[in-house]
């Protein structure tokens, strides 16, 4: 794939709307990377405006084959939207209309740029309920949630995002826009397309409108903070809210390294000498609700917690999952740079997890801190590295071969919600058999013959 001359990728300017086309260094420099530490410059930007011009845009790079990547907020953590081949940087941030909340209907039909905080919002003030809830909602897009496909600590008891796309408007390599699915909350008219581009990473179309499921919105919630000396007191606890029944909004872990770093920052006195952290949150109707609290309280109190703390209501709520969003600052406050892996295991696998990473900082000399959402698997493995020692490098790449060849080996994952991308290219062909990178590459190759769409990740 060639880029071609500047001259050739500015007739593309007179296909689009005054400013939607842009080349200067400050703008290509701000779509070069996302949150991981890739980082390669566009040749040019788009600032699509509506969904004419991200189609005009991908039948001028599939006539001339220039290397396309749509990008969102660029909030990942995986490299997905690094333009390593240069071309066009598609960006969907100026396509962020809330088009329609229907509350007799249970949708809400979107552009890709609106915030999933923001979204989130405004169906609540109609009584709905958006559920998934990336720990960046207040600065993610949907549509980079749609391309990754991704959850958060909610998606436990409501599942994630691909539960709650019922219809996309898609543009296709060659500018072709479809629209696949529906609103209706039912639909078995032929294949299940539209789901075919959730978690596809830009590889296979660019979403310019999604049509979004909504249900009821809980009208009460409750949580636990609780503390223990131990991971393995933590891991009995929560195998034990299952075994009675429970099934929590949300039920997140954290161990001994974040909970230090949280505590350094914070000053809170409650995290001394803790180490192993749980939340438990449930939702739903107050008397319910209350009622399984103390239940769930009875539980986690039955293996000698060093403190439990109760919230009704969501100011109360928001004051202990505030604690959790100290996490990532906390370890960032370290001077140490986070190599961010959202690994998944069996639930059965979560206490052995813990253990495995304890003994892999142990021998590796490498900090690890891990945190996340304990209910489903989904933990956050944070390799903690000082990328000014020479060879970090090289020795951090060994330190995960070591988790990723554990995690597969239990029958896990090596991404839950960030995506391969970039960052987990290397792990690829282990993490999938040839059988099923073959069938990949089919697809891709049926829907982006020229494959213009985000080259170089884990289909070349």
């Amino acid at each position: 794939m060639k880029v071609p001359s500047q001259a050739r990728l500015l007739e593309l300017r007179g296909q689009l709307s005054p400013g939607e086309y842009r080349d200067d260094l400050e703008t290509r420099q701000a779509h070069a990377a996302d949150k991981w530490k890739a980082k390669h410059l566009p040749d040019a930007v788009v600032l699509a405006k509506t969904a004419a011009s991200v189609s005009a845009a991908l039948r001028f790079a599939h006539r001339y084959g220039v290397p396309v990547t749509a990008r969102g907020a660029g909030c990942g953590y995986a490299g997905g939207c690094v333009p390593t081949q240069g071309g066009i940087v598609l960006s969907l941030a100026k396509l962020n209309r809330i088009r329609e909340i229907d509350a007799a209907d249970f949708v809400t039909v979107v552009q890709p740029g609106v915030v999933t905080q923001k979204l989130q919002a405004a169906v609540e003030q109609k009584g709905l309920f958006y559920p998934p809830d990336p720990a960046s909602r207040a600065d993610c897009f949907i549509g980079g949630n749609i391309a990754t496909n991704a959850g958060g600590p909610r998606c436990l008891k409501y599942g994630v995002t691909r539960d709650y796309v019922l219809g996309l408007e898609v543009a296709l390599a060659d500018g072709t826009v479809v629209r696949l699915g529906s609103r209706t909350h039912k639909n078995k008219t032929g294949f299940d397309l539209a789901r075919l581009f959730v978690g596809s990473e830009g590889m296979l179309g660019v979403i310019t409108e999604a049509t979004l499921k909504l249900i009821p919105l809980p009208p009460f919630r409750a949580c636990l903070s609780v503390g223990y000396a131990s991971m393995a007191q933590d891991a009995q606890a929560i195998r034990a809210i299952f075994a009675a029944g429970f099934l929590p909004c949300a039920l997140e872990v954290a161990d001994a390294f974040t909970l230090a770093a949280a505590r350094k920052r914070t000053g809170s006195k409650l995290l001394e000498g803790c180490q192993a952290h749980l939340i438990v949150q449930l939702d739903g109707q107050e008397k319910s609700v209350r009622q399984e609290l103390r239940s769930v309280e009875r539980i986690v109190r039955q293996f000698s917690p060093l403190f439990v703390k109760r919230a009704m209501g969501d100011a109360e709520c928001e004051n202990i999952w505030q604690l959790r969003r100290e996490f990532s600052y906390g370890l960032r406050d370290t001077g140490l740079q986070k190599l961010n892996e959202d690994i998944v295991v069996p639930r059965g696998r979560l206490e052995d997890l813990f253990k495995f990473t304890a003994k892999l900082q142990q021998k590796t000399g490498f900090p690890i801190a891990c945190f996340g959402h304990a209910g489903d698997g989904n933990i956050h493995v944070n390799v903690m590295v000082d990328d000014k020692k020479p060879g970090v490098d090289e020795a951090s790449r060994k330190v995960l071969d070591q988790l990723f060849t554990k995690i597969l080996s239990w029958g896990g994952v090596i991404t839950g919600e960030h995506g391969v991308g970039l960052s987990r290219k290397p792990w690829w062909s282990q993490a999938v058999t040839p059988e099923a990178d073959a069938l990949h590459r089919v697809i891709k190759n049926a829907l982006d013959p020229q494959g213009i769409l985000n080259p170089g990740k884990f289909l070349g």
